[in-house]
């Protein structure tokens, strides 16, 4: 059986909060890695000194790394993927997704370059009416990736492992 692995690349993010987010994010759905290009992050987590979105410590356990380009940082084996609002793009519904893919998200504020769109292997877009935050883009395609390549883990086991200490509810 092939090892499935998603890798995340963030075109040069400017928020903290969200960085934060998609590290929750990758931890819930077991990505391997999360990049990024740019400066904006970088003088940003200067000044918010903490990701407090990542509430679990995934940057702990996978890593987050400054990168220069995303064509240099290509995971070996992966297939690179370009999530952004792109005329000609595939919708994500129809998207079936590599195993092994590097999802490359645009930026908050702007498109992605031409350039890394030309590169990439796929371009999906979400079909929403307007464009979604970037953490929450970043959850509905690894949500997306799980429903149709299917869990790792299921059930009352994992359940009982993944939530919060606080809620011990079971159904009668």
């Amino acid at each position: 059986m092939k090892l499935q692995q998603a890798h995340i690349g963030l075109t040069d993010p400017k928020n903290p909060e969200n960085v934060g987010a998609v590290m929750r994010a990758a931890g819930c759905y077991n990505a391997d890695s999360v990049s990024y290009t740019g400066e904006r992050y970088n003088r940003a987590k200067q000044r918010a000194k903490t990701l407090h979105t990542d509430t679990k410590n995934v940057v702990s356990r996978i890593p987050l790394t400054h990168i220069f380009s995303f064509e240099q940082s290509l995971p070996q084996g992966a297939i690179p993927v370009a999530i952004e609002f792109v005329e000609g793009a595939t919708s994500l519904v129809d998207f079936i997704h590599p195993d092994h893919a590097f999802y490359i998200f645009g930026p908050e504020d702007k498109s992605m370059t031409k350039s890394v769109v030309n590169w990439c292997q796929h371009v999906i877009y979400i079909p929403t009416v307007g464009c979604m935050n970037l953490a929450a883009t970043v959850n509905v395609v690894l949500y997306d990736r799980l429903a149709k390549l299917g869990a790792k883990e299921q059930g009352d086991q994992l359940i009982k492992k993944s939530r919060d200490t606080n809620n011990r509810l079971k159904l009668s």
